[in-house]
């Protein structure tokens, strides 16, 4: 059984073909730039990278090129479209209705649709992906597979926000959270690594990337997490504020004379780490420039593991403990500098990091000292896998 994986974005297209019989992925690929003179795709396949420029004016005609290389005698990976069991599509906001995946109506869409101002960035560009799968594709099955649904199993009392409880009745205004699939397969990874039923162990899941959240995953479910109504909130990230005292936000807008919409810009898109260092979005170069003793980079670092250290308490309480913490994505699984020093400020939780092994990048590998009593690793998430995990099921059980 083949599924392709597809995470649509406003002008691009990421993909994989992963064979489910040995979960290998057989091919990936990522389309930049659709819509502009520039666009071109990169396709790897059997270790191999390969370039093609080619402009495509919106996401059908990109799919069909990408289709079309899938297919290709020298770097393809099916002889037709009939080899594709199913499709599975990553979206980023479920609401409250969608608490697993779902096979793609167009009830489901419109769904979608309604949630695009939770995820104004995602849920518009994956409805892009799927439109263009209808029309090219539309004998195959498609699933879509909610990030947010991971979170649906968060006690009440943690995602009702403390504002008038009408804002929720009307708006649909709580904590909904993200990165619920990357949460989900790294939590069920870790267990599988330590031989432990999942529902034994009180998991702490850090996806720290460009995006970051923390996770408390109890009995296999989803207990709190940081981000809140959108994947703004939470801890601080590469370009994103994070949570703030909410008068921040109308202090500045008064003072400058801003719109919401620029707000939201400047909250999304200049603030976090970069927004405090003002060296890079980047984590590698603020951490270069922390280690040739730049204050700002100091700052923005320290700011951003004292906050992820204190989210991951926060989870304990949550749990009533806590017996492994994992870390995972860019900053997650190829940090080292962020990892020691978030786990420095959690010692007196027991949590005590060995150096030696803490050089490991991009790798499954425990963490943990000799006395540490919580259990540490970094596990490189796959939630491409996961998708399309789900999206076999599915198409198993049509």
């Amino acid at each position: 059984m083949k599924i392709l994986v597809l995470n649509s974005g406003s002008s691009s297209l990421k993909y994989q073909v992963i064979d489910m019989d040995t979960e290998e992925m057989l091919v990936k690929g990522y389309f930049e730039r659709i819509g502009q003179k520039n666009s071109f795709l990169t396709h790897k396949v059997n270790g191999e990278k390969r370039k093609f420029e080619k402009y495509v004016k919106n996401h059908e005609e990109a799919l069909e090129f990408i289709f079309s290389r899938l297919m290709s005698e020298n770097y393809g990976v099916i002889k037709s479209l009939n080899e594709l069991s199913g499709i599975g599509h990553r979206v980023v906001q479920g609401g409250e209705k969608y608490s697993k995946p779902v096979k793609i109506t167009e009830e489901v869409i419109e769904e979608i649709e309604k949630c695009s101002d939770l995820a104004p960035l995602h849920n518009p560009a994956a409805v892009l992906g799927i439109r263009a799968c209808q029309k090219i594709a539309h004998n195959i099955p498609m699933i879509a597979v909610f990030d947010t649904a991971f979170h649906q199993t968060l006690p009440k009392e943690r995602f009702i926000l403390p504002i008038p409880y009408e804002y929720y009745q009307k708006y649909g205004i709580r904590k909904y959270g993200a990165h619920g699939t990357s949460h989900e397969y790294v939590a069920n990874r870790v267990a599988e690594i330590m031989e432990k039923d999942i529902k034994e162990l009180k998991i702490v899941n850090c996806h720290l990337g460009q995006g970051a959240s923390v996770c408390a995953i109890q009995n296999g479910k989803s207990v709190e997490t940081s981000m809140g109504l959108t994947p703004l909130g939470g801890i601080p990230m590469g370009t994103r504020s994070g949570d703030l005292d909410p008068s921040v936000v109308t202090y500045i807008m008064k003072k400058e004379d801003l719109s919401a919409q620029e707000m939201e810009n400047i909250l999304n898109k200049q603030s976090g780490v970069y927004g405090i260092s003002q060296i890079s979005v980047d984590f590698r170069d603020i951490e270069n420039e922390m280690l040739a003793g730049e204050k700002s980079a100091i700052l923005a670092l320290d700011i951003y593991h004292y906050l992820t250290a204190s989210y991951i308490a926060k989870c304990a309480v949550a749990m009533g403990g806590i017996d492994v913490l994992t870390f995972t994505a860019g900053v997650g699984e190829k940090g080292p500098i962020s990892r020691k020093a978030i786990c420095e400020q959690l010692e007196f939780f027991g949590v005590k990091i060995d150096d030696e092994k803490n050089k490991a990048r991009g790798e499954e590998a425990e963490l943990s000292a000799i006395d540490s009593k919580v259990k540490i690793y970094t596990i490189p998430t796959n939630e491409e896998l996961m998708i399309a995990r789900e999206t076999a099921k599915m198409c198993i059980h049509k």
